[in-house]
């Protein structure tokens, strides 16, 4: 059951989810997950929250955070607004990375915490990009299982292990029980629509010419081709790399429009 929360969780603990703006990619190489994970790591100092769990995919995050000595709201701000001023300089553009507000629900027990931990680390395996959570190189999972992670102790794994049981080892042999468990968990649903192919983009953006070849965007007036791109930018299930391998436009010209 989905537990949208706006007000303050009596636990602390939230699910949240950030968006790219229009559902674009906010990942594109190494450098951005790595730089997006140490934002997160900057942002945890004095205590403010801890982080029991993440997972990067390439147009959305997910978190699971307790508020300590800051609450959510201000977590979020400053990781979001931190992310974006990197992310716009890295890629000479301006304006919005993420999508409004970001979304949560409150975690209130220890089982719905432990759901929650599970359906952030499946993600992945879920979109079909791994077969099991800990192959994903951008999730806690090997935190949990080897410890290992960029930065180091990002994940503060030892509240969600001490549920499990008292001796790490066999807490985290029970979570590999528990992660590979046959479920239907439905947390926070991103309702991220499934992407377009690229005919349909095609498509779509030759709707947006008036039928028009595609191969004439790239020598179209700046102003009118942008205002083409601008538009096929806020369709649902459309990338920016789709954008300009089907437009042959380079990724740079997209990014900034």
């Amino acid at each position: 059951m989905v537990r949208t929360a706006r007000g303050r969780c009596d636990s602390g603990i939230y699910h949240v989810i950030l968006r790219g703006i229009n559902r674009q990619d906010i990942f594109y190489d190494d450098d951005d997950f790595q730089q997006f994970l140490k934002t997160v790591g900057q942002k945890k100092t004095d205590n403010q929250y801890a982080l029991y769990a993440y997972c990067l995919m390439s147009n959305h995050v997910h978190l699971l955070i307790k508020e300590n000595t800051d609450n959510i709201s201000r977590i979020m701000s400053r990781i979001g607004s931190s992310y974006a001023w990197w992310y716009n300089q890295k890629y000479d553009r301006s304006g919005h990375v993420f999508q409004g507000r970001y979304g949560s629900e409150c975690v209130e027990d220890n089982f719905y915490l432990l759901t929650v931990m599970r359906y952030i680390h499946n993600n992945p395996v879920k979109a079909g990009m791994v077969r099991a959570p800990e192959k994903y190189k951008w999730s806690s999972m090997q935190a949990y299982y080897s410890g290992r992670e960029y930065p180091v102790k990002l994940t503060d794994t030892d509240f969600i292990l001490g549920i499990i049981h008292v001796e790490r080892s066999k807490a985290i042999e029970r979570l590999r029980d528990f992660m590979g468990q046959e479920n239907d968990d439905n947390c926070l649903d991103d309702e991220i629509k499934k992407r377009k192919s690229d005919g349909e983009v095609k498509a779509e953006i030759e709707a947006l010419m008036n039928g028009e070849s595609i191969g004439k965007l790239q020598g179209m007036e700046k102003v009118q081709r942008n205002e083409v791109l601008q538009k096929i930018k806020e369709s649902e299930g459309i990338t920016l790399r789709q954008i300009a391998r089907v437009t042959g436009l380079s990724l740079n010209i997209v990014h900034s429009v």
